[in-house]
């Protein structure tokens, strides 16, 4: 009887067979193919790789992630076991470029081939970001970063400076989208590196050339994205220094989301690209015209509600008496003086009546209780004529016989002697 090779392999014994050994007769197992290449892997050892990393995927065991050559398509998945993690740089992300040192490790289970990495670090960005580190401490604690400090963008700049490199996408998008917004805005372009190390005397030069004409109202600093490496020029001291110094205001419009540098924070406003920096500098034209019509209208109603309003009450006020018929008012005043002095004369007559009336009744009264008056009656007053004119004789024994008197009549008086005698 013949049998097939896969009857062969089938029904073949199951001892392990190394592959070297194997053949279609005696194969090896695969989790004999899979520890030596695991075991052949592990002798390659450790190595450093610089890359880019690609993706950065954190769990609860450990980080998952891709890099990928720098110049090349090569990519390697690495893993980064949670007891490395806490050893390595914490901002890690998508799209840093890194230096890691990994050691291949081969998953006999899965059939994976994977780095696990024991060491990582930015690419010779670890002092330098410190550095970055102390001056960004610094610089917020002399307030250089304080909103109180920063200036308010004028509302319609008449001409913008803008800081730019030459022939680039960030020029093109400043220029074209503000002149879309504001057809007649005027620019005073200054082209300067915008990275190496030309960037920074570059951007003082043409900073301080922008700050000092009049005639510039707000001044844009534009670059488009890239690696972070390439816009450290725009976290240097001096030219953080000269930006929070400047007395134009700053638009600080470097298109990158990632590692932003100082001077979006020294900046007076930071623009997140350069087209948001052209939005941000100038109004649009067809807003402010609508925003004019709006107005315009709103107060064209306003004024024509307050004019109905004031003719309204001016209608209200004519059709009142006192306006519509006015001698009405004069009459009914002299109607009431009228009748005010009547009453009074009446009042002082009256009153004048009665007190006529009182002083003739007081006159009688008093003429009757007069002395004269009772003179004129017949009646006479006796006097002692001896000095004592006061004394007046009430009784017979005041004036004995002899006795020298005055005799006081209604008219005059007559001397007379007393006779003595008296009558019971």
């Amino acid at each position: 009887m013949t049998f097939s090779p896969t009857t062969a392999a089938t029904t073949a014994p199951t001892e392990r067979v190394s592959p070297r050994d194997s053949t279609p007769e005696t194969p090896c197992r695969i989790d004999t193919l899979g520890g030596a290449m695991r075991d052949w892997i592990a002798k390659l050892g450790t190595a450093w790789v610089e890359g880019e990393i690609t993706e950065w995927n954190v769990r609860n065991v450990g980080t998952y992630a891709k890099l990928r050559d720098i110049d090349g398509d090569a990519t390697i998945s690495i893993r980064v076991w949670s007891s490395v993690r806490g050893r390595i740089p914490a901002d890690l992300k998508r799209g840093d470029r890194v230096i890691a040192c990994v050691k291949p490790e081969y998953w006999v289970k899965g059939g994976d081939l994977s780095f696990v990495v024991s060491s990582m670090r930015h690419v010779g960005l670890g002092d330098l970001l410190e550095k970055l580190e102390r001056l960004r401490a610094q610089l917020r604690g002399e307030g250089l970063f304080d909103d109180s400090r920063k200036q308010r963008l004028p509302f319609l700049p008449q001409r913008i400076g803008l800081i730019t490199g030459k022939n680039s996408d960030a020029e093109k998008d400043v220029l074209r989208n503000a002149q879309l917004r504001w057809p007649s805005v005027e620019f005073e372009v200054r082209h300067t590196a915008v990275q190496g190390d030309r960037l920074v005397p570059e951007v003082l030069a043409a900073l301080a050339e922008l700050d000092a004409d009049p005639h510039v109202d707000v001044i844009v600093i534009a670059r488009g994205g890239g690696d972070f490496q390439h816009l450290l020029g725009f976290s240097d001291e001096r030219l953080l220094r000269a930006v929070a110094a400047a007395s134009t205001p700053i638009v600080s419009a470097i298109g990158h989301e990632n590692d932003r540098p100082l001077l979006d924070e020294v900046a007076d406003l930071r623009a997140s690209t350069p087209t948001d920096a052209a939005k941000r500098v100038v109004p649009d034209v067809a807003e402010q015209l609508a925003l004019v019509r709006e107005s315009r209208a709103r107060l064209t109603a306003r004024l024509s509600q307050r004019l109905a309003h004031d003719q309204a009450n001016l209608e209200q006020l004519r059709s009142r008496p006192v306006l519509r018929e006015p001698e009405r008012m004069l009459r009914e005043r002299d109607a009431e003086l009228e009748y005010a002095l009547s009453r009074g004369r009446g009042r002082l007559e009256q009153r004048l009546e009665t007190a006529h009336t009182e002083v003739h009744a007081l006159r009688g009264s008093l003429r009757a209780l007069s002395p004269r008056h009772t003179l004129e009656r017949g009646y006479a007053i006796v006097h002692l004529a001896d000095g004592a004119g006061d004394a007046i004789v009430r009784d017979a024994d005041a004036a004995p016989a002899g006795t020298e008197l005055m005799i006081t009549l209604a008219r005059g008086t007559v001397a007379a002697q007393s006779a003595g005698e008296r009558q019971e």
